[in-house]
């Protein structure tokens, strides 16, 4: 791997992708990780407003604008998929179209952390509330939210609290789980006030949980 201290933007990569190199042929050769490349290549496109035009022109395009209005159009995509199903596309999702657009939203996000992000993307997605936050935090708030939905619904469907030892079903014990670690969490003070009040609201009585003993079959 090529550890010279290089001052951004490095002449000889901005060559080689003036001569029409992609950034990750030119990471290849150099031996440095893509983003590294993507770092001095933005430096130097902001330099050189004409650098992208060239690199289109030596590679045997027709420059286009970046970013490009298939792009612009799959952001728009996604912020009205967004703003209609209330959360970001899954990439583990069965349908192929969304998992392509989590691909997509991975892309910037990534872009986002190097601070290569184009200012088009950084616009159109401030729409997006979160969709910078790491993956997993996104997952995991989303999770909590369906389990306390989940546990919404059990309750009306006239259960008692689910348990999280000796359960009759798996559902209970994944409801079970849950609701004892708010709990736990809560006792502790560590629980958030706005979570403590969406779980007041949705399952009033959720602390004090059931009597001793199971009901009685019918």
């Amino acid at each position: 791997m090529d550890r010279r201290l290089r001052r951004a933007p490095d002449a000889e990569w901005v060559l080689m992708y003036r001569l029409w190199l992609s950034r990750k042929r030119i990471a290849e050769l150099v031996r440095v990780p893509p983003a590294a490349v993507g770092y001095h290549l933005v430096i130097a496109r902001r330099q050189e407003p004409g650098l992208e035009a060239e690199h289109q022109a030596a590679a045997g395009a027709v420059p286009v604008p970046y970013p490009s209005p298939k792009d612009l159009d799959r952001m728009d995509e996604i912020v009205a998929g967004v703003s209609a199903e209330g959360r970001l596309p899954d990439g583990r999702s069965r349908d192929r179209g969304e998992r392509s657009m989590a691909r997509w939203l991975s892309e910037r996000r990534r872009e986002g952390a190097e601070g290569t992000l184009d200012p088009a993307y950084r616009d159109g997605l401030s729409r997006v509330p979160g969709w910078l936050d790491n993956r997993r935090e996104v997952e995991d708030k989303a999770r909590w939210h369906d389990r306390l939905a989940q546990l919404a619904v059990y309750r009306e469907e006239g259960n008692d609290w689910p348990r999280h030892k000796d359960c009759d079903s798996e559902h209970e014990h994944t409801l079970g789980v849950w609701l004892h670690t708010q709990r736990y969490t809560h006792r502790r003070g560590e629980l958030d006030p706005p979570k403590v009040k969406l779980i007041d609201d949705a399952v009033s009585g959720w602390q004090t949980g059931r009597t001793r003993g199971r009901p009685p079959r019918t």
